[in-house]
């Protein structure tokens, strides 16, 4: 297998920020080994399901903003290098409810970055969007050259284009490691090691498990349910760009527009229970399905009476504000600790990979922000 092979760096998970993490560092020249336990972007990770939301607004979290841009950069520069269409301009619709002023320090934002968007009263809505009820709504936000990305898919075309650029994959599980200092291999399955003068772990969920003395209480995986619901035949509503993919921050709900033909996607963005990644329930609770179509007749009143085609639970892995996590290990000097995408990191795997890459690299300067120090064992969430 990779016993007797030697790497610069050997990243473990397959994620999006894994994926991306190795790619970068491919492409910089150094000798990368890529571990997954089940897959890229496989049916239990953070980075499955078929699609993701790519926006710019960040409210005033100037940061993240350029990161999404940055990021959507590079996933569609990847995307014609394979000739593959996995980004759908949908367009991105943020609305506002009583408090506006989230969606106006957005817009403040986004005219510092220079990304194009349109502010649209209620009226303007209603008559954008007829198909949609937007009662408690006052305002929104319109972002034309966002949308969506396809998730599942898209991650496996970043880990085959690593491949091409160098980068050895194994499908294997990995040990955590148990030492101080600096370790010079760790164990996977039947019996091999790798060896590698750096290791990153972007294992999403999976971090508190791997080094639960150190992130037990500091990474909180939640369950999160997804529901698809069909639409008429014939209607074109319900697709984009008549609708596009929208977030109602005020109910912590999002959704997309059917593509190709799965539904009208919609989901809580509020964090659910904390569960273990590994034996939580895949199957949508009664609770949340009578919820999703109790909230699509409301928004979608031409689908009160639309079928449920599809669920999916998946999970977030929650840092106490939502931060993203990249440092090193705190006993282990070559070991990288790279994750906490909270429900929101999937659109900044390039941005992530190449952050995690320069760092590794010595290169760059560091973002205080995602530092272990700065993670708390008590959840507030500020960023999403």
């Amino acid at each position: 297998m990779f016993t007797g092979k030697s790497y610069d760096v050997a990243v473990i998970g397959a994620g999006v920020f894994g994926a991306w993490t190795a790619w970068h560092l491919a492409r910089r020249g150094l000798r990368v080994a890529l571990l997954e336990a089940h897959g890229p972007a496989h049916s239990r990770a953070s980075s499955g399901g078929e699609s993701r939301i790519i926006r710019m607004s960040y409210g005033a979290d100037e940061l993240y903003t350029r990161w999404a841009l940055r990021s959507l950069v590079q996933w569609k520069e990847l995307f014609a290098a394979v000739r593959q269409d996995l980004f759908q301009e949908t367009g991105v619709l943020w609305l506002s409810s009583e408090d506006t002023s989230r969606l106006e320090q957005s817009a403040a934002t986004l005219r510092q970055c220079g990304i194009p968007f349109e502010e649209l009263d209620i009226g303007e809505l209603q008559r954008h969007y007829p198909q949609m009820n937007f009662a408690e709504v006052r305002s929104g936000i319109f972002e034309p050259q966002s949308g969506a990305l396809l998730a599942r898919r898209a991650v496996s075309c970043v880990v085959a284009d690593a491949r091409e650029k160098g980068v050895d994959y194994h499908l294997s599980p990995v040990v955590a490691p148990k030492a101080n200092g600096r370790i010079k291999t760790v164990q996977a399955s039947h019996g091999n090691s790798i060896s590698a003068d750096q290791f990153v772990f972007a294992c999403g969920p999976w971090l508190p498990k791997i080094f639960p003395e150190l992130l037990g209480e500091k990474i909180f995986p939640t369950r999160q349910e997804v529901f698809f619901f069909g639409t008429p035949a014939g209607d074109s509503r319900f697709k984009a760009p008549e609708l596009p993919t929208w977030l109602f921050q005020a109910d912590e709900v999002y959704g997309l527009p059917d593509m190709e033909g799965r539904g009208v996607k919609l989901a809580r963005d509020a964090h659910g229970e904390v569960v273990d990644p590994d034996t939580q329930s895949r199957v949508a609770s009664a609770e949340g399905i009578e919820w999703a179509k109790q909230y699509v007749a409301k928004r979608f009143p031409a689908l009160q009476e639309a079928p449920l085609v599809e669920t999916l639970v998946c999970q977030y892995e929650n840092t106490s504000n939502g931060d993203f996590l990249v440092d090193r290990h705190p006993q282990m000097e070559n070991v990288w600790l790279a994750g906490g995408g909270s429900g929101h990191g999937f659109k900044h795997g390039p941005a992530f990979g190449e952050y995690v890459a320069e760092q590794i690299m010595g290169g760059g300067a560091v973002e205080s922000r995602f530092l272990l120090a700065n993670k708390q064992t008590v959840r507030n969430r500020s960023v999403f």
